[in-house]
């Protein structure tokens, strides 16, 4: 019965906010870029890293500040020069997640009409523009004039501040060592982090237990347990 207790590990919905964001060397020219809007040298910045980087929450703290619509880059399969258009009337601001998954008439059409009304797209994406198969020479041109910033993935400092703040959002104290157990042997990302430290707090709260390396290792396992069986 404990263990139907304790095993809802859905991840914790995000906050995004900007005092959420943890900055270190990895993101700090991202944030930098984040930040210098609107002096931006073209319409369009590129923001790219891999999954659990943070690229996310940069979109969506700049997404707040600008009033920005947030749209993933898929969904504009199958949109005409009016839907693009009346998106761009709408939304003078607009991040486009999985930017590399826009078709390219679609997001030449959608640059061209952000650009026209002194707009800006900021576009997510695993990888910059650079290695994007692009057939459309003038999308790529027009890519390759935008800045490009990447995100590395959280480093151990990163990733053990990331936890600390988690835990601290939460009143909670762990015992020696267990920050850094869990850098040593946990998925490295923002979201994950997040999943752990909720983890840990449902379950020292459930079994009455300190948070030590034992719940660390009992917690990262049940976690390992519950990715598997979706697998």
């Amino acid at each position: 019965m404990v263990n139907q207790l304790i095993f809802d590990l859905s991840l914790p919905a995000p906050t995004y906010a900007r005092a959420d964001f943890v900055v270190a060397d990895g993101n700090r020219e991202a944030l930098a870029w984040i930040d210098r809007w609107p002096d931006w040298p073209a319409p369009a910045l590129a923001l790219s890293g891999p999954v659990g980087c943070g690229k996310t929450h940069l979109g969506r703290i700049w997404a707040a500040r600008t009033q920005a619509a947030i749209i993933e880059g898929k969904d504009l399969d199958g949109k005409t020069v009016a839907d693009l258009t009346a998106l761009a009337d709408a939304s003078r601001a607009i991040v486009i997640e999985q930017a590399e998954r826009t078709p390219e008439r679609a997001l030449f059409h959608l640059y061209n009409l952000v650009r026209e009304r002194g707009g800006s797209l900021l576009l997510i994406a695993e990888h910059p523009p650079a290695h994007w198969r692009i057939h459309l020479p003038d999308l790529a041109s027009r890519l390759r004039a935008a800045p490009a910033v990447a995100v590395a993935p959280p480093d151990d400092d990163l990733l053990g501040s990331i936890i600390l703040k988690q835990l601290a959002d939460r009143q909670l104290h762990a015992g020696a060592g267990v920050v850094h157990y869990l850098v040593a042997h946990m998925e490295r990302s923002a979201d994950a982090a997040r999943r752990v430290v909720a983890a840990l707090d449902r379950r020292a709260l459930v079994e009455r237990r300190e948070i030590d390396r034992r719940l660390a290792a009992d917690v990262l396992e049940e976690l390992a347990m519950a990715e598997g069986g979706k697998a």
